[in-house]
């Protein structure tokens, strides 16, 4: 009797779970580029002058649909004749592919962990998603060479590959719950990065929109000096929406120091601007600082990234209270990189060269930005994480433990010291000591003092007074072996006290009465 073998992709194995994913990331590239296209072609429509057919507003999506990977593209139709680059990317319109494959990757992982097929490893799902991808890519780039916007091919075969594999692997990690690193160390070097990064986003983005306030007129006059057709303004605004992230990026690298390069030969940083700017007229670069010298305005932007620095040192200093120094200070250094490389790369996709000569070099300089980061999260954001780790391991006076109490002369009776009174500034000397009290005034009688009795306590057998301090003679065979008797006693560091004198004897009144004896039986 033979065996029948089912083939893996009829039984639904690895081959099938990938064929699946690779048809993901080709879906994921499908839509990303059909949204893109119809929103191209509705402006087309809407435009009351349009200067060509449909077959021109597809090649113009499929452009700006590989501008938004990174990929520079190239004008041929300049007034000069001769081809320009375009490499600024627009960054919003990247939020759209990559969460596409950042979801086709990773609802591999997770149909493939839910199902009954043998779930591929998350390099093969990034593989082939990202395979997937690639092969509608490499089609869009076959047919944008025929149009407007040829594709630079060095750029393409850098950009387009790193961003697609990056965002498959970002949701395959996602797929597996977002693990850090085992090492502690590392896990919140990488947390107090992605905070330094987020926040120093943050404050470059209020940087960038307070100096578009301060300069809201002259961004009027250059929204409305671009075209004067409501279709026209329309395409605008969804350009000046599309560039907000990096007018983020470059307030952020504006308040690190570095600042940002408006042409070859002009700079713009807190210290003011240098050389003459080669801005055109856009409404977002009306937000360009005056020219001259700048003031303490535009050094106030490095209140953003002195924020970001500190918040990090202080998420690596809160997780480090049980560490040494030395890996507090290692941490605290990692995510400075760690900062460092992002801010890098986002810089140099918020840049790019806007044209030939002067506008070759446009936006943030990516190394001078990530070096900057660095700078900054070594020189603050590592004594940061010391202090506060540091102060974190520092133990509150309530929590302490209690000093053991230490018995000393009673200084400040037998002293008489200011504040005590006549009667407690008299210790009352010991029966047979004939050790005179320290006189407090003339009316002070001389000679020994001994403590009287009352007339109505009686005395015991042993001859001495109820209440009575014995003498100071040795230890008796009847004194308990630790003190040897009540002089050796002194707890509270005060010769005048008497143990159990708070308690009243039996014959004493006021004293509780004593229970009655138990009754006898008939026995």
């Amino acid at each position: 009797m033979t065996h029948v073998t089912e083939h893996p992709l009829v039984r639904g194995g690895r081959s099938a779970a990938l064929a699946t994913a690779c048809v993901r990331g080709g879906v994921a590239a499908g839509l990303g580029l059909g949204a893109l296209a119809v929103l191209v072609v509705a402006a087309w429509i809407s435009s009351p002058y349009p200067d060509s057919g449909p077959g021109g507003a597809l090649h113009l999506a499929a452009g700006l649909w590989l501008l938004a990977h990174g990929v520079d593209l190239v004008r041929t139709d300049t007034l000069s004749g001769l081809p320009a680059p375009l490499g600024v990317v627009p960054m919003l319109l990247a939020v759209l592919p990559v969460w596409l494959v950042h979801r086709a990757a990773r609802d591999t992982l997770d149909a493939a962990d839910g199902g009954d097929r043998r779930p591929p490893s998350a390099l093969g799902a990034v593989g082939a998603v990202a395979g997937g991808y690639l092969l509608v890519a490499a089609a869009v780039v076959v047919y944008a060479e025929s149009g407007p916007l040829p594709v630079e091919p060095l750029s393409a075969g850098l950009w387009l590959p790193a961003v697609v594999a990056g965002a498959a692997g970002a949701g395959a990690w996602t797929a597996f719950g977002r693990p850090l690193p085992e090492q502690r160390q590392a896990a919140a070097a990488l947390r107090a990065a992605g905070l330094g990064l987020v926040t120093l986003l943050g404050g470059g983005a209020v940087v960038a929109a307070v100096s578009l306030a301060w300069h809201a007129g002259e961004a009027q006059a250059a929204y409305a000096a671009l075209t004067g057709e409501w279709s026209g303004r329309v395409a605008v605004l969804l350009l000046v929406l599309a560039l907000l992230p990096n007018m983020a990026v470059w307030g952020a690298a504006y308040g690190l120091g570095p600042g940002f390069t408006l042409g070859t030969g002009a700079f713009a940083t807190p210290l003011g601007l240098v050389g003459d700017p080669a801005a055109p007229p856009f409404p977002l670069l009306a937000a360009l600082p005056d020219d001259g010298r700048g003031g303490w305005i535009h050094g106030a932007a490095a209140a953003v990234p002195l924020v970001a620095v500190m918040l990090q040192g202080g998420r690596v200093g809160r997780s480090a209270r049980t560490w040494t120094a030395r890996d507090t200070a290692l941490t605290a250094l990692g995510a400075a990189w760690g900062c460092g490389a992002a801010v890098a790369v986002l810089s140099a996709a918020a840049g790019g060269a806007l044209g030939t000569a002067r506008l070759s070099a446009f936006g943030p300089v990516w190394w001078q930005t990530g070096a900057a980061t660095v700078l900054w999260g070594a020189c603050v954001g590592v004594p940061v994480a010391l202090g506060v780790r540091a102060w974190g391991r520092r133990v509150p006076r309530s929590k302490r433990p209690p000093e053991p109490a230490v018995a000393s002369a009673p200084s400040a009776v037998a002293s008489g010291a200011p504040g005590s009174s006549g009667s407690a500034a008299r210790p009352v000397a010991a029966a047979g000591s004939g050790t005179p009290p320290a006189s407090s005034g003339p009316s002070a009688p001389e000679g020994p003092v001994t403590e009287k009795a009352p007339e109505s306590l009686p005395a015991d057998p042993a001859g001495r007074t109820a209440g009575a301090k014995p003498a100071a003679a040795g230890p008796g065979p009847d004194d308990d072996p630790p003190y040897g008797g009540y002089d050796d006693y002194d707890p509270y560091g005060d010769s005048a006290f008497e143990p159990y004198d708070y308690l009243p004897a039996a014959w004493e009144p006021g004293a509780p009465p004593a229970p009655p004896p138990p009754p006898r039986s008939a026995d």
